[in-house]
């Protein structure tokens, strides 16, 4: 399988990709009457019996889809009042079309009682191409619409189909969204995801040919893109063969215990952890699965250290959660990012702990470290990144070399080679303390294993809101770790069954 087995194309790809579709042969008005059906259908799945349906058309392509949509329902029996943005006169292209085949009444004004007596609301006014704020009547319509189910062609008029935000004060509230062909990214990130309702997907007979000419560098989390690589299990493997993950114990024991444990239920063969004499004892209590390695007091840090990674089999380092924010963690993250053999993972304070020289973290970023930053830490190292969740991802991924794990509820996980994956599974209730630390642990026990770092940080993300959904509301960051078992089940195989 490729890594893009479930791309997310940008407004731009959409456009080329039904270009590309009307070059081969299929013409913008059949396209676009596939697209009005999907919409009519969906409706009429969501309606039991004749229902009042208010159509609202834009002046573009959107606006044919309604057109298509609004005659479907009208001879279905449903009782449709059709509003355009724009008189008859001055519709063009293949919009044209599908106007001159409505023979009901088209009206160019509405009040508020006309989306009161509705039962459903059609938005078929922008779609995922607006580029600038619902105005006037537009932004009155999308206030009065809310108080009513609706279905958006496309995406919700008002929201930016690249990059999920509301572009100025308003926007229409979907129920439900049809859109064609592909997600756009809008669909995936907040506030648009919620925004959007449940998203519907159809095919309008856009070739899957034109995906190879796109090229889409955007992909929706899922195992197909990474679940090959999870090793498995045969009679000549031993616990060397699943890799040996190192955790550097911080000030703040309860991080690094999480991350520990995280690290041995995804598989990692070994974990051990680096952690102070005085609190040795708290980790060796932690779990006899656990490898606890001791920094003598009074000594350097870093010649312990030193001993501690002449061990070649050590493959995978974990340091920040729980570290602090003193100089002693700044030098250890220095020496461990000079292991250009050796993945890394660097979260919380070892991320934060560069605040004031942020270039002496990103300049010594390489190709086998992973950053685990939420928006918080993002910006102490990234501070003039202020566009799109996307773009301020894909931009410090470039700028690092390093691969970026923006978390969040709709977490980015972007590559210096331009690849780009968004996470969709993650429930709300998995924002709690230590949650992070989990899914540090996760990323590193991954890495141990062989795993590549964009792989692992994508199998990490979608294991980690996979175990929360198995958790269930009410859970806390331990509830996680029996979680990550039950996921990573399914990926499992023994060879010699």
């Amino acid at each position: 399988m490729t890594w893009n087995e479930n791309p997310v194309l940008t407004v731009s790809q959409m456009y080329e990709a039904d270009s590309i579709t009307i070059k081969s042969g299929v013409s913008g008005a059949d396209l676009m009457f596939h697209a009005g059906e999907a919409v009519a259908k969906a409706l009429g799945g969501a309606l039991s019996g004749v229902g009042k349906v208010l159509v609202l058309c834009g002046p573009g392509n959107n606006g044919g889809d309604g057109f298509v949509a609004a005659k479907i329902l009208h001879d279905q029996g449903f009782d449709v009042k059709l509003f355009s943005l724009i008189p008859r006169e001055a519709i063009r292209g293949d919009a044209l079309v599908h106007a001159g085949q409505w023979q009901g009444d088209l009206f160019i004004d509405l009040k508020k009682k006309d989306f009161e007596n509705a039962d459903v609301i059609v938005d078929a006014l922008f779609g995922a191409g607006l580029s600038r704020p619902l105005e006037g009547r537009v932004a009155q319509f999308s206030q009065w619409a809310k108080s009513k189910p609706t279905i958006s062609v496309d995406i919700p008029s008002g929201l930016s189909g690249d990059t999920g935000q509301v572009m100025g004060d308003h926007v229409f509230t979907a129920t439900r969204t049809v859109t064609f062909f592909r997600k756009k990214p809008g669909h995936l990130l907040y506030p648009g995801k919620k925004i959007c309702g449940e998203v519907s997907v159809v095919d309008i007979g856009i070739g899957q040919d034109c995906l190879k000419k796109i090229a889409p560098n955007i992909a929706e989390n899922n195992p197909c893109l990474w679940m090959d690589k999870i090793p498995q299990y045969s009679f000549n493997k031993h616990k060397y063969s699943f890799g040996h993950s190192l955790v550097f114990g911080g000030i703040m024991t309860g991080a690094a215990r999480l991350s520990s444990l995280a690290a041995l239920r995804v598989g990692s063969g070994l974990v051990s952890v680096l952690c102070s004499e005085k609190d040795q004892l708290v980790y060796a209590l932690t779990s006899p699965s656990l490898i606890v390695r001791t920094i003598e007091s009074g000594t350097d840090i870093i010649s312990d250290i030193d001993d501690v990674l002449s061990d070649k089999r050590i493959n995978s380092l974990l340091i920040g959660p729980g570290g602090g924010r003193g100089d002693e963690l700044k030098r250890t993250v220095q020496k461990l990012l000079n292991l250009k053999s050796r993945s890394i993972v660097l979260d919380a304070d070892a991320i934060s702990v560069f605040e004031t020289c942020r270039d002496e973290l990103i300049n010594a970023i390489h190709k086998n470290v992973v950053l685990t930053p939420h928006e918080g830490e993002f910006k102490k190292i990234f501070p003039d990144l202020r566009q799109s969740k996307i773009e301020n991802a894909a931009k410090a991924a470039k700028s690092s070399g390093g691969i970026i794990v923006l978390k969040g509820a709709d977490t980015v996980i972007a590559s210096p080679d331009g690849r780009i994956v968004i996470n969709t599974n993650a429930p709300g209730y998995l924002a709690r303390g230590g949650a992070g630390d989990v899914l540090a642990g996760i990323i590193t026990g991954l890495l141990a294993q062989g795993l590549e770092p964009f792989e692992a940080a994508c199998a990490g993300v979608w294991i980690h809101g996979e175990a929360a959904s198995h958790a269930g509301a009410g859970m806390i960051a331990d509830d996680l770790l029996a979680g990550i078992r039950f996921v990573v089940q399914r990926f499992l195989r023994n060879k010699d069954e």
